[in-house]
């Protein structure tokens, strides 16, 4: 961690280092939520918007260091006057079914004409991160960042755009299974 602290994580089966945010400590979400603010300071975000399910852990109390007064929730459930225009398919590396990723169409002033940050609690493959991008891009807005606690490999580097940095506290290389137990991958 920036303070020189260690953070155990456990690794899950698919290579990464696992930090899952509902099962974390206050202390720690508080921690990683002020590093993660610090990171995203310069880039003067004006509202937020949190990726379900752990990015919203996050988002809400980044927006409130950041000193916004509220956040915008993207989600996977329909609400009635949700707009289908509002919405993209969505697979993350710890989902297997493909789902919807839906944001309220209440929300778009909150967003309109503002430097959004997106912010979820990692990025792996980045597939999340890209839907997140795509659910913006379909209300016509880009952010000006994505903000996560964890980049959990490399992945997904190569497809994202160059023009939006990426923010984070800390990072974890993809890992593999050797006798020995579990070790850095190559690449």
């Amino acid at each position: 961690m920036p303070d020189g602290s260690v953070l155990h994580l456990p690794i899950r089966p698919i290579g990464v280092a696992g930090l899952i945010a509902t099962q974390a400590s206050f202390p720690v979400v508080h921690a990683l939520v002020r590093w993660m603010a610090e990171a995203a300071a310069p880039l003067r975000a004006e509202m937020v918007l949190g990726l379900p399910t752990l990015g919203h852990v996050f988002a809400p109390l980044l927006a409130e260091r950041l000193g916004h007064a509220n956040w915008v929730a993207a989600g996977y459930s329909r609400k009635l006057w949700y707009e289908e225009r509002l919405s993209v398919p969505m697979r993350s590396i710890t989902t297997t079914a493909e789902r919807r990723l839906w944001l309220d169409p209440r929300m778009l002033p909150r967003l309109e004409g503002r430097r959004v940050l997106l912010v979820d609690d990692v990025v792996s493959s980045g597939s999340s991160a890209r839907a997140g991008l795509a659910l913006l891009q379909a209300a016509g807005l880009r952010p000006v960042g994505l903000c996560v606690a964890m980049i959990q490999t490399r992945a997904w580097a190569a497809e994202w755009p160059a023009d939006i940095p990426v923010v984070s506290v800390c990072e974890t290389p993809r890992l593999r299974e050797e006798a020995g137990g579990w070790v850095p991958a190559p690449g």
